[in-house]
């Protein structure tokens, strides 16, 4: 049971003792916390119809509530609000019995079904970039925060592998290599299984092969012509079109890895292909689709629109398919072959309207069930310290890898000033290089844009990922130097050290703030609590000499209240995506 389900109840049966609809009976946060936690103002909405004055009725109320043991101060305060503040030994209770379930208190939803999250997105032959950085890790975040509420998450990588930016590589690499078999007409095969080159010189390819084709109309005329072979099915452009994915995958994967970022399928364009034709045909037979200037298209515009939704583009009037269509396709096989009760797509907030367009397509065609979920999640930009587009010292668009090292650079130097670095050290300025950044993205509304700050992001102290960390490690010492097991429960703690009922708060909220996160998609709300409960540890580990405690019991049941506090912000980290050192 969720914190304020529990207040609810007991508030519940106040009101019904005292012969009023628990209905009433709502819990919420004091706007007075100087006065009290929580406050009802369910007797004010009663006042009318029991034709009573409302402070009458919160007094009856409160009387109700002064033995029930769940507050340890109940007061009726005019017009007719009940300021209600929380027992600690009930909160000691409650925490202790969260301590004793596998998920502290946090239930599954039976109805989270199976969800498909596309969060990827990037294009092979080139590397990861910054502008990758926001869908993958929002993405994970949310993989993960549903995966612990019950769902069945398949993540999808979405590459995009089908379009011309394949036919400018391989032309490109027909200009440099001329001599390769996949060039030779009379070559009958089989290809080398080893691709013709590696992957730096498969970064270095495309942008000169998109640069010379926008100089070289020749080149580019030739480059569409390899995308069409490769479509048709062509045996060399297919045998290139494989290597170029098998070493861009291989590389993908590996500096994923170093975000903590990982995906169930690795699927792409290439994979929606066979689909389009008959989705098409279906389209245009079923009436869905239409002719208009050349090109196919679905209307999609619907009575209530607050601004114009632009019919959807399906294929132009050259016969090219397009992103839409690619999308809707991949819909079609992504339902034939698992059959998601839920997609859930991140992008750039600036895509919005083709999100709008391309779902409102799909439900048109039929291509997903009426009660198939389609959700959008448009994210905001990362920008630099200055509020200006993210850039490179020289001016141009920063690699993720680069992104990551400089971060480490910061942690590093960070570090070097209060620990001795030896050769282990990597693996721990890699952990919390990794928290900097993903705390320092996730504690922001995914929509809105935010300044990336690499000095604040790896400070130790303040709202960051390595203040988290810190204390997590700090707790994993305290215990190690203790040569004692924890007691069992929390029944020993004393309830009256300083900060110890804010930190029993923060932790009784942590089965409510999961559910919050997982009903908005909301990882920020995971850091913010991340952050609050941080704070009331280290409050009260300042105050409360834990291990110099001289009661037994009293001390033991302090080890219980830290393992927990250990466990329940490492559980909170592995939502976010990233992970505690053993030390910093």
């Amino acid at each position: 049971m969720k914190l304020l389900d529990a207040l609810n109840k007991a508030l519940a049966s106040a009101f019904e003792k005292a012969g009023y609809d628990p209905a009433s009976a709502q819990v919420t946060l004091s706007n007075r916390p100087d006065l009290s936690d929580y406050q009802c103002n369910g007797a004010l909405s009663l006042a009318k119809s029991c034709h009573k004055a409302p402070i009458l009725i919160a007094e009856e109320i409160a009387s109700n509530l002064a033995e029930s043991g769940v507050f340890s101060d109940v007061s009726a305060v005019a017009p007719g609000f009940i300021n209600l503040t929380v027992s600690p030994s009930f909160l000691a209770g409650f925490t202790s019995s969260m301590a004793l379930k596998g998920r502290f208190g946090v239930e599954e939803d039976p109805n989270a079904g199976k969800v498909i999250i596309d969060y990827g997105g990037p294009n092979v032959a080139k590397p990861l970039h910054i502008g990758h950085l926001r869908s993958a890790i929002i993405g994970e975040s949310i993989k993960r925060i549903l995966r612990f509420k019950g769902a069945e998450t398949i993540g999808d990588v979405h590459l995009g592998d089908w379009g011309t930016p394949i036919g400018l590589i391989i032309e490109e690499l027909k200009m440099r290599k001329p001599d390769l078999c996949y060039f030779d007409p009379s070559f009958s095969g089989p290809y080398p299984s080893e691709a013709p080159f590696t992957i730096a010189e498969l970064e270095e390819i495309y942008p000169a092969a998109s640069a010379r084709s926008k100089e070289d109309e020749g080149f580019r005329q030739n480059a569409l012509k390899n995308t069409l072979l490769l479509q048709n099915g062509d045996p060399a452009m297919a045998a290139l079109w494989k290597h170029i994915i098998t070493i861009s995958v291989a590389d993908l994967k590996k500096n994923y890895a170093r975000l903590n970022v990982s995906f169930e399928l690795w699927k792409a364009e290439s994979d929606a292909d066979p689909y389009i034709r008959p989705m098409i045909d279906k389209m245009i037979s079923d009436g869905v689709a239409h002719i208009s200037e050349g090109a196919l298209v679905v209307d999609v515009s619907e009575p209530g629109d607050r601004r114009e939704v632009p019919p959807c583009l399906i294929r132009k009037s050259d016969g090219a398919s397009l992103y839409a269509t690619t999308d809707l396709a991949t819909i079609v096989w992504r339902m034939q072959d698992y059959h998601p009760d839920r997609m859930i797509y991140l992008a750039d907030k600036r895509q919005e309207m083709h999100y709008t367009q391309f779902f409102r397509a799909a439900r048109k065609a039929g291509l997903v069930e009426k009660d198939t979920g389609l959700t959008f999640i448009g994210f905001g930009t990362m920008n630099g310290k200055d509020g200006k587009p993210f850039k490179t010292r020289s001016g141009g668009v920063m690699r993720l890898e680069a992104l990551i090292s400089e971060i480490e650079d910061a942690v590093r130097e960070k570090m070097a000033g209060r620990y001795d670095l030896d050769e282990d050290s990597e693996d721990i300025v890699h952990k919390v290089a990794i928290a900097a950044i993903k705390y320092g993205d996730l504690s922001n509304q995914a929509y809105k844009d935010y300044n990336f700050d690499i000095e604040r992001f790896a400070s130790f102290e303040g709202n960051t990922g390595p203040y988290i960390l810190y204390n997590i490690v700090r707790i994993k010492s305290i215990m190690e130097k203790s040569d004692e097991a924890p007691a069992e429960d929390l029944s020993g703690l004393p309830l009256d050290a300083p900060g110890m009922k804010a930190l029993l708060m923060k932790l009784a909220l942590f089965p409510d703030v999961i559910d919050e996160a997982y009903a908005e998609l909301a990882p920020h709300k995971i850091c913010q609590f991340l952050h609050e409960l941080s704070d009331a540890f280290s409050s009260f580990y300042h105050d409360t000499p834990i291990l110099k405690e001289s009661d037994e019991k009293k001390r033991k049941s302090l080890m219980r209240l830290l393992a927990l506090v250990r466990d329940v912000l490492g559980t909170a980290i592995h939502l976010i995506g990233f992970e505690a050192p053993d030390r910093m």
